[in-house]
């Protein structure tokens, strides 16, 4: 899902203040000196949270932090994870942290309550944060008060009940192209890359064909989505495969040496020499337990000799 992730993180570079509005349900206050804390500043671990934001409001200085969802969390419970990014952020930071998750799927964040609880007595712990689920915010609203930084969700918001799919979608990418945004390729692409979730690659492409000069643009845009989440899930698996590989590869050396050390203690000093270059050759772990064994047994070097060429070594 990183490049849904990676997306909806721009949105957040586009525009930052537009999410402390929603953050604070777009109500009239004073909000002042907000800035998107990037992922090169040492003072927070990006790879933990997705957006920090530093802001003043009435005066204070605060932190909003927002987690994007595409589906439900399918590792640590989201209640769970959010009470550990609120904890974190507070001790890094020592303000007031407004923490708010955000779900991008239709079906996604259904059963968030919203808080952690621990209810134990003369121990209870109790975070509180805000679960927004783009279907069930209203995207006309949003279109009307043409909010940069959110305007790439609307394909996901709940659309009025009297438009189809396909009009809602080219009314979306309508308002997007009417922004005066620095990078409108990239822009759209975000808005096209998110909407891929409820629709068809090929009919957002078309849209923002009639709709935009953009179609070449946005699917070359599409294709390097595509190859950064190939690059990404190919060095995942790498590392993956490694670390497999590295952790085989030790056990058959440690299981390699504990052999040649019972040679060398049970039965003659040059043992080891001996049996070690036919030893090398065998990957198979289960077969160098049953030599381990059979070295422990063995009274002579011809009783591990016999052992070693049951099997064909």
């Amino acid at each position: 899902m990183a490049n849904f992730d990676t997306a909806s993180k721009k949105t957040a570079e586009i525009s930052p203040k537009d999410f402390v509005d929603l953050c604070f349900g777009f109500e009239t206050i004073d909000i002042t000196d907000i800035e998107l804390i990037q992922p090169e500043q040492p003072t927070v671990d990006m790879r933990q949270a997705d957006v920090v934001i530093t802001a003043e409001i009435g005066g204070r200085q605060v932190i909003v932090h927002f987690e994007f969802q595409t589906t439900d969390s399918s590792e640590t419970d989201m209640p769970l994870r959010m009470a550990g990014y609120i904890i974190r952020l507070i001790e890094t930071y020592g303000l007031e942290v407004y923490s708010n998750v955000i779900y991008l799927r239709p079906d996604a964040g259904r059963r968030d309550p919203g808080q952690f609880v621990q209810d134990i007595a003369e121990h209870e712990v109790l975070t509180r944060y805000k679960v927004f689920r783009l279907i069930e915010m209203d995207g006309q609203s949003i279109l009307e008060a043409k909010p940069m930084g959110l305007l790439p969700f609307t394909p996901l918001m709940k659309r009025p009940i009297d438009i189809g799919a396909e009009a809602w979608l080219r009314r979306c990418v309508q308002t997007a192209d009417s922004m005066n945004v620095e990078n409108k390729t990239t822009y759209l692409g975000t808005l096209a890359v998110l909407g891929s979730l409820v629709y068809e690659s090929e009919m957002i492409l078309n849209v923002i064909s009639e709709e935009t000069m953009e179609r070449s643009s946005i699917a070359e845009h599409f294709a390097a989505e595509a190859l950064q989440q190939g690059i990404e899930q190919g060095i995942e698996q790498g590392i993956e495969q490694g670390i497999e590989q590295g952790i085989e590869q030790g056990a058959r050396e440690r299981a390699l040496k504990d052999i040649l050390e019972v040679l060398t203690l049970r039965l003659k000093p040059y043992a080891a020499t001996i049996f070690k270059p036919t030893l090398e050759t065998i990957a198979d772990l289960d077969r160098l337990a049953q030599l381990h064994r059979a070295a422990i047994l063995a009274e002579t070097l011809d009783d591990f000799a016999q052992a070693l060429t049951e099997n064909g070594n």
